[in-house]
């Protein structure tokens, strides 16, 4: 029988990292994906002469190879070598309609973002600087808590990392409040919450910092050749060391021994055995392919007491003209009917929050010359989509969508986008269900907040689905949200294997 060290079932963006590792390794990998391409959400399609990206399209938290962040380390460790690009002038242009209305540009940099908001709102930058300057802390803190096991001292952490303790439990505008910081000035910071899908007086603070200082320190990074260039180098990697790579090949069972312990998987019908097995898939899918008699209680009602975290809906655009013919100058905008993000959040299917992208501002070949592309993404849930909804009713669903969204972008930007439509194309979360597999089409996996926020996950990942030989990665793991996030805990995860099963050698 031939057995493998490590399966690594899916390859979306933490299967992949966690298989590049494990072959690097030189430990006896396979990765299984179910579609005959890698990358889920990190890879492309065509219509007529235009490429498009199902979702991700940006990443934070890469930096450069002069300073380098998390994500480039990863690829860059790995010997994988996407070339990337950065829109590091703006962060994004948002646009709130109304009365209580602005249209104001925050710039990338600590002291450019703390000067963009001081400039549209007067005697806000103190403490602007002094909510940015919580991230340096945070992170010593995070630091110190794992040196420690997860067992920090309790002095050390109240004289070394007050500032933290502080913050750990708290929402995103219960920290700002503290520091006294203008409602106004929050809510244009707070904008980012759509990246995430929770507000950000439900947010926890550290989550949302970790994103926005990514960003701001290093601006938004995209791979000159589209995210199916950072699939296709860590399909590079894998082969390269050794690993293989299986497509149509979806996982339907996951097998155990005896003792409880994950054995390996089924897929196209094979039994296929390894020592460890990895899941880019969601732990909610995993014990579904799993004899429940197996799977411990305590993980069971974990799985079932989470909250399944956004999804969205997109539009993907190709015009033919280019984005200065169309009058688009900027790389992102977020487009709002109202200023505060739980008030976004309550109307997100009426007048909420959505984000309009064009690629060709910083990468201007993204397109074929004389052309431009647009991406409209509209955070939602999948159980926003109507229950109601019948098949031969769901293409003019996806048409009412579009319209909606462009006709709304034209009229708040002053700009005429239908006559210039070559190619359009709409995906809503049932198209992600059904591509990605994930439960009401979430991108990421579970809405971080509440009890389930960052902190309770560091704080209990020894006791997270703790099922001997099965370890999960991706965005429904520790870091949650966030494509950036589904690479580090991918890289993370795949090193705390390659450890266990090299000390057992």
């Amino acid at each position: 029988m031939d057995k493998f060290d490590v399966i690594v079932v899916g390859a979306g963006n933490g299967g992949l990292a966690a298989a590049a590792n494990t072959a690097k390794a030189g430990l006896k990998t396979l990765l299984l994906e179910k579609h005959n391409i890698p990358g889920g959400c990190a890879t492309s399609f065509r219509r007529g002469r235009f490429e498009f990206e199902p979702s991700l399209h940006e990443l934070c938290s890469v930096g450069t190879a002069q300073r380098p962040d998390q994500v480039y380390k990863v690829f860059d460790d790995l010997g994988a070598k996407p070339k990337w690009c950065y829109e590091t002038g703006h962060l994004f242009r948002a646009v709130v309609k109304g009365e209580d209305g602005y249209d104001v540009r925050l710039e990338a940099g600590i002291e450019a973002f703390c000067d963009s908001v001081e400039a549209a709102v007067p005697g806000s930058r103190k403490s602007v600087k002094a909510f940015v300057d919580l991230k340096p802390k945070i992170d010593a803190a995070i630091a110190y808590i794992y040196e420690m096991k997860g067992q920090p001292k309790g002095l050390t952490m109240l004289l070394k990392h007050s500032d933290f303790m502080r913050v750990a439990g708290h929402s995103v505008e219960e920290v700002m409040d503290a520091l006294g910081m203008p409602k106004k000035a929050q809510n244009m910071i707070n904008t980012y919450w759509g990246y995430l899908g929770v507000p950000t007086d439900e947010l926890n603070c550290m989550h949302f910092l970790n994103m926005l200082y990514g960003y701001m320190v290093d601006g938004a990074a995209m791979p000159q050749h589209r995210s199916h260039e950072l699939s296709l180098s860590l399909v590079d990697v894998i082969v390269k060391h050794g690993g293989q790579v299986w497509y149509n090949s979806e996982v339907t069972e996951f097998l155990y021994n005896d003792d409880g312990s994950v054995a390996g998987v089924v897929a196209n019908g094979e039994k296929l055995y390894a020592r460890e097995v990895i899941s880019n898939v969601i732990p909610n899918n995993v014990f579904n392919m799993s004899p429940q008699s197996v799977i411990p209680e305590q993980n069971l009602k974990l799985a079932n007491a989470r909250d399944f975290g956004i999804s969205v809906a997109t539009i993907y655009l190709g015009l033919d003209c280019t984005a200065e013919e169309l009058g688009m100058e900027d790389y992102t905008i977020f487009i709002m009917g109202h200023p505060d993000p739980r008030t976004q959040y309550n109307t997100r299917a009426e007048d909420g929050l959505y984000i309009v992208n064009c690629l060709n501002n910083v990468v201007p070949d993204s397109s074929p010359e004389g052309t431009c592309t647009l991406f409209f993404t509209m955070p939602i849930f999948g159980s926003d989509v109507p229950k109601d909804l019948k098949p031969e009713d769901y293409k003019k669903y996806k048409n009412e969508i579009a319209k909606k969204y462009i006709e709304d972008a034209e009229k708040t930007l002053g700009i005429s986008i239908m006559p210039h439509i070559e190619e359009i194309s709409v995906a809503t979360p049932v198209t992600f269900a059904r591509y990605l597999g994930t439960p009401e089409g979430t991108i990421y996996g579970y809405k971080l907040s509440g009890w389930d926020n960052l902190m309770a996950r560091i704080a209990g990942e020894k006791a997270d689905y703790a099922i001997p030989g099965l370890s999960f990665c991706g965005g429904h793991y520790i870091r949650g949200d966030g494509y950036s996030c589904a690479y580090i805990m991918g890289d993370t995860v795949a090193k705390k294997v390659i450890k266990r099963l090299k000390g057992d050698a």
